[in-house]
């Protein structure tokens, strides 16, 4: 049977193995806020070493940048009483790597008492998301003018429909006039050379 010792141990060996195969950048705190680990991914997005960032606490990482009002709000309120926190987003300048917009996720290991800290970066879905509202509000600005200059266009076309059709019925009037000449004419020539 295992001991408790061991038991941490391997929990910590599958919390690792678990970080290390994510795409997201993960971080490992123990309860103090000590960093115990981080992915790959975390090193290669936030710029930074395994020497940088292991053993080192949260907030005096990268020259204090992850000293965020709002994570330490997360981390050090909301994460004791409720053990996960879900989607919580920090807007954030990181010198080496500029403004971002992140999504963090935590969750509260009982067993092993760790913190297993998800940051996914939403920066460039956010901008694609603003870019594309920028477009779809100029394209739905663009159908706006040109249905104005179309009906603009049909109103003319109906205005001169309407005045065809009108001067298409007065030919018609002054050729029924023109026969009812001629036929008038015949019938006075008739009388003519019957008297």
């Amino acid at each position: 049977m295992e001991t408790q010792e061991q038991q941490t141990d391997l929990a910590r060996h599958y919390i690792k193995t678990f970080s290390d195969t994510a795409r997201e950048p993960f971080l490992i705190l123990n309860g103090d806020l000590y960093v115990v680990g981080a992915n790959a991914s975390f090193y290669k997005n936030f710029k930074v070493t395994k020497e940088d960032t292991d053993n080192k606490l949260i907030y005096d990482l990268g020259n204090r940048q992850w000293d965020i009002p709002e994570l330490r709000t997360l981390l050090e309120n909301i994460l004791p009483k409720k053990k996960v926190f879900n989607d919580f987003e920090v807007k954030h300048y990181f010198p080496k790597i500029g403004q971002k917009v992140m999504l963090l996720n935590a969750r509260k290991l009982d067993d092993t008492n760790q913190i297993l800290l998800a940051i996914e970066d939403v920066t460039l879905k956010r901008a694609v998301a603003a870019n594309l509202a920028d477009y779809t509000k100029k394209l739905e600005k663009g159908i706006a003018e040109k249905t104005v200059e179309l009906n603009a266009r049909i109103d003319e076309l109906l205005k001169l429909n309407r005045l065809m059709t009108g001067r298409e019925l007065k030919m018609i009037e002054l050729k029924e006039e023109i026969v009812d000449l001629k036929n008038k004419k015949e019938v006075d020539r008739d009388k003519k050379a019957r008297t």
